[in-house]
C-alpha cells in the first residue's frame, strides 16, 4: 500500500484537497476482523463495487464496450441480485412505458440529461438483446414475458460472465486506498488494484439484500456530500385507534394530499391499500417520501385523503342532498356504497359517529356535514412509516450536481464513478428506479472503459 499524508473524512468537516497524493478510506466495524495478509493481489482495469442492477449495467458496458478490459465486479454477498430477485412481487418490474424526469425526485435537469444518455428505448433494446422479453401491462409497468424476476437476474449475470467480467460474490470490501496510479480495493479475500473505481452499492433500503448504507459511508470518506437519507417507497403506520384492521386486504381508489408545515409539498391520486398495520399501496408508497423527509427534519406532517377524487365537499354535499330527496328511507351506508366499497362506507360512517343504519331523512345537518368532511379531507393519523426493511428505495444520497451527467464520473475524484441508488434521486413505483439504474449504470461502465482508452494504447496496462 503506497504511503502518503492519510486523510479521514465527515460529512461535517471540509472536504479533501484533490492534491493529496493517498486517500485511505477505513470502515471502523471491518478492523475488527482484519483482511488476513496471505490473500490474493489482483489487478483490474475496472473495478465494481456493489452487484445489483446497477452494478451488473455497468460491469457489461465496460465489457461491451472495450473487450480488452478487465473489469471486477466485487460483491459482499455470496448470491448476487438479491433485491432483483423480490422486486415486483418476485416479477421485476423493470422499467415503464413511459420515463420522464417527473417521475423522479431530485435535481431534475440533471436528471433529464442523464435520462437521455441512455433512453426508455434503448433500455429496452438493451434487455432484449440480454434475451429478456418484455411485456407492457394496463399500468404502463413493464415486466419479462415469464413473469420471474430471475429471468432478468440470470440473463444480467450469464451476459457479464459470458462477456468476460470477473464476477467476484462473497467479496465483501472494507477499505479503499486512492493513490496516483488509480484506486486499491481490499476485499474479504485480499486487494484489487484497479484504475477506474465504480461505487454501485445501493442505498439503505431492504438492508437484507445487502444494501445497508456502506456505500453512502463510503462515498463520504471519498469526499462526497450525501443528503439526508429517508426510506421511501415505503408503507405507513396509524394510530391503534384507526380501523384499518377491519379493513385489511381492501382496496381503494383516493385523492392524497401531503402538507408539511400547513402549506400543500404534494398531490396525487391513485390506489390506497388498507392493512394491518396501516396503508399502502402505490398512491401511499409515493407519498411517503414527502412525510418521511419532512419527519426528519422535524417538520410537521398531515395526510389528507379524498375517497371520491375528482369531487369536492361542495359538490357531494349536492349529491347528498339530491340522493336525500329522491331516496328519503335508504340507509346511509347503502347510499355511500354508491361511492366507496361497502366496508369503508360502514368504517367510515362509525368514525364520524353518524349510525350506517340511519336513513337518510334522518341524518342531521351537522352529522351529514361531519361525513362528508371525513371523505373528501380524512385526515389519517400516521405514526411512522415501517422502516428501511420494507421500504423499496432510499430518499436522498450522493448529490447530483457532485457528479458529470454525461460519464457519472465523480467531479471531485477523478476516476470514481457512482450509479444507482447510492445518489440523490428516487423514482415513484413502477420501474422508474430500475430505469435510473440500468441508466447510470451503462453510462459508467460505458465511459469508465473509455477513458482509459483515451489515456493509453488499448494494448496497455493500466
Amino acid at each position: 500500500m503506497p504511503t502518503g499524508v492519510n486523510v479521514q473524512l465527515s460529512a461535517k468537516k471540509s472536504r479533501p484537497q484533490l492534491r493529496t497524493p493517498v486517500l485511505k478510506v477505513v470502515e471502523k466495524h471491518f478492523m475488527k476482523n482484519p483482511t488476513p495478509s496471505a490473500h490474493k493481489t489482483s489487478t483490474a482495469d475496472v473495478a465494481i463495487i456493489g452487484g445489483g442492477a446497477a452494478g451488473l449495467a455497468a460491469a457489461i458496458a465496460a465489457r461491451e464496450h472495450s473487450q480488452d478490459a478487465r473489469v471486477y465486479l466485487l460483491d459482499g454477498a455470496k448470491s448476487l441480485g438479491a433485491k432483483i430477485l423480490v422486486s415486483g412481487g418476485g416479477r421485476c418490474n423493470v422499467t415503464h412505458d413511459r420515463v420522464t424526469p417527473k417521475d423522479f425526485f431530485g435535481n431534475r435537469h440533471i436528471i433529464r440529461n442523464v435520462l437521455a444518455a441512455f433512453s426508455l428505448e434503448q433500455t429496452i433494446a438493451w434487455l432484449t438483446s440480454l434475451g429478456v422479453e418484455l411485456k407492457r401491462e394496463d399500468t404502463g409497468k413493464m415486466f419479462p414475458t415469464t413473469d420471474k424476476a430471475r429471468t432478468v437476474l440470470n440473463a444480467l449475470l450469464a451476459r457479464a460472465r459470458d462477456s468476460g467480467v470477473t464476477v467476484c460474490p462473497d467479496h465483501r470490501v472494507n477499505e479503499v486506498t486512492r493513490s496516483e496510479s488509480g484506486f486499491q480495493v481490499r476485499h474479504r479475500h485480499g486487494l484489487l488494484h484497479a484504475a477506474r473505481l465504480i461505487l454501485a452499492t445501493g442505498g439503505q433500503s431492504l438492508p437484507k439484500t445487502g444494501s445497508d448504507g456502506f456505500g453512502y459511508r463510503l462515498a463520504r470518506f471519498l469526499g462526497h456530500h450525501v443528503t439526508p437519507t429517508v426510506p421511501a417507497l415505503v408503507p405507513l403506520l396509524l394510530h391503534h385507534s384507526m380501523f384499518h384492521t377491519t379493513l385489511s386486504g381492501l382496496s381503494q381508489e383516493v385523492a392524497l394530499t401531503t402538507q408539511v408545515d400547513g402549506r400543500e409539498a404534494d398531490r396525487r391520486t391513485g390506489s390506497l391499500l388498507w392493512t394491518h398495520f396501516g396503508i399502502s399501496g402505490p398512491v401511499v408508497m409515493d407519498a411517503s417520501r414527502f412525510w418521511t423527509l419532512a419527519t426528519n427534519q422535524g417538520l410537521h406532517v398531515d395526510l389528507y385523503g379524498n375517497f371520491v377524487p375528482g369531487r369536492s365537499s361542495e359538490a357531494l354535499k349536492e349529491w347528498f342532498i339530491r340522493q336525500t330527496v329522491e331516496h328519503p328511507k335508504r340507509s346511509v351506508v347503502r347510499t355511500l356504497s354508491l361511492l366507496v366499497p361497502d366496508r369503508f362506507a360502514e368504517s367510515l360512517c362509525r368514525h364520524s359517529s353518524c349510525d350506517p343504519q340511519h336513513i337518510m331523512a334522518q341524518v342531521a345537518r351537522t352529522d351529514r356535514d361531519r361525513l362528508l368532511n371525513a371523505l373528501t379531507r380524512f385526515r389519517f393519523p400516521i405514526e411512522g412509516d415501517r422502516g428501511w426493511n420494507f421500504a423499496e428505495v432510499t430518499a436522498g444520497g450522493v448529490s447530483l450536481e457532485e457528479i458529470d451527467y454525461r460519464t457519472m464520473e465523480s467531479k471531485l475524484l477523478s476516476g470514481l464513478y457512482l450509479v444507482g441508488e447510492l445518489l440523490d434521486c428516487d423514482g415513484r413505483i413502477g420501474g422508474f428506479n430500475f430505469q435510473w439504474a440500468w441508466t447510470t449504470g451503462w453510462l459508467a461502465g460505458r465511459s469508465a472503459t473509455k477513458s482509459l482508452l483515451t489515456i493509453k494504447p488499448s494494448s496497455g496496462n493500466p
